[in-house]
């Protein structure tokens, strides 16, 4: 595998830039001929066709065969060499990691969920994340030069062009936690907000072909938002787009994670679940958990997995938690009209609960004709969609123009 590539593309030089755009292209489109990328770039197919071969020289792209056509000459396609570089992905959690492997053409090749991890804003989380990542790492068969790029996915604000988180292991502008990861690690380290990559790795990776136009809801501790915009990721000025759960919603007097009182997140969201839950419990109400764990032991996990246990208090919550959702989804989808709305996180293992009084509210709340064609549908990627999204966004930091 040749890096000189990635230097190149750096220092902006022509040709490189010609190079990354036809990996884009390969990325977004899968194997395609060398007249289309032709008609896609602009240029004249001799240019693509000797960027191609140069492509294919340096392992990045190789000849997958002759496209069938039904008559005349069969053309070659080309697509991204599978063996040529790999990705990692890594979710960080509060209080776990999962880590994802893929190659270059996007295949995960390897998961690994919940490791135990506790994060807090010091230097030792940093030593640990960085522990855990370069095991992960060294227990792969890959060789360590191969992989060309780490994505850390994590809640806050981040801005993946500084590389800093302002909400967790925030140590300023010099000194950005993916710079911080990366002299430890030993390898490239970018970090993404975690809604953000949990919204590509679906645009990515979904059985049916996401639409170009969608918003993706994170419903987690916290609330997060995230949106594909004409089929690319939309970062905001200062990368910190999606704040959905932060804008004010209830006269409630509930203080936020963020400091603030009567965030949309104090109600929408695991944290508000929880917190609900345990106040029920203690005024008295009664659930399965109450005859199996005190009320100081119970955990979110523990509340998702009594729902699909048919737990009538977690039932109760999680549906008025949806259509509260549902409520605020409708003044996205009329401020955005989106073609999609996909709903992923934590609370999404509700989505028998969860999801049809989302549906119900938005069909009462959105203007005529605004409802999404791509339609309100649950994450398919689930508890691994932050770890994909991560890989998946490992490589397009490095590649996708």
């Amino acid at each position: 595998m040749k890096r000189a590539l990635l230097t190149d593309i750096q220092k902006g030089t022509k040709t490189a830039l010609m190079k990354q755009r036809i990996i884009t292209l390969l990325i977004y489109k899968g194997e395609t001929t060398i007249t289309d990328l032709s008609k896609n770039m602009g240029l004249s197919v001799p240019t693509v066709t000797k960027i191609i071969e140069e492509l294919c020289a340096e392992g990045y792209v190789e000849d997958c065969g002759k496209l069938e056509t039904a008559g005349g000459r069969h053309p070659s396609l080309y697509g991204l060499n599978a063996e040529s570089g790999y990705f990692v992905g890594v979710d960080l959690k509060q209080d776990s990691l999962s880590f994802a492997l893929i190659n270059f053409k996007g295949d995960v090749l390897r998961l690994e969920m919940r490791v135990p991890f506790m994060l807090d804003n010091t230097m030792e989380a940093v030593d640990r994340l960085s522990g855990e990542i370069n095991r992960f790492v060294d227990s792969l068969s890959v060789k360590r030069d191969k992989i060309l790029n780490v994505c850390v996915g994590m809640s806050g604000r981040v801005n993946p062009k500084k590389g800093c988180n302002y909400t967790r292991l925030n140590f300023g502008d010099k000194h950005p936690i993916s710079s911080l990861l990366a002299k430890r690690v030993g390898l490239s380290v970018c970090v993404d907000n975690d809604s953000r990559a949990m919204a590509y790795g679906e645009f990515m990776k979904r059985s049916e072909r996401c639409s170009d136009n969608l918003i993706f809801i994170n419903v987690n501790w916290g609330l997060g938002m995230a949106f594909i915009v004409d089929g690319k990721l939309y970062n905001g000025m200062s990368g910190f787009s999606g704040e959905f759960g932060h804008n004010y919603g209830y006269d409630n007097q509930q203080i936020c994670e963020c400091g603030k009182k009567g965030c949309i997140e104090t109600e929408v969201s695991g944290s508000a679940l929880y917190r609900k839950f345990v106040e029920r419990l203690h005024q008295g109400e009664s659930s399965i958990l109450a005859q199996e764990k005190s009320v100081d032991e119970i955990t979110l996990d523990d509340i998702l997995a009594v729902v699909e246990r048919e737990d009538v208090l977690a039932i109760e919550l999680v549906e008025e938690i949806g259509a509260k959702l549902g409520r605020h989804v409708s003044d996205l989808i009329n401020i955005f009209n989106p073609e999609q709305v996909i709903i992923g996180g934590e609370l999404s293992r509700a989505g028998n609960y969860l999801l049809p009084p989302v549906i119900s509210a938005v069909r009462r709340y959105t203007l005529n004709l605004m409802y999404p064609s791509g339609g309100i549908v649950l994450s398919e990627l689930k508890d691994k969609a932050n770890a994909v999204g991560s890989a998946l966004l490992a490589r397009s930091r490095l590649f996708a123009s």
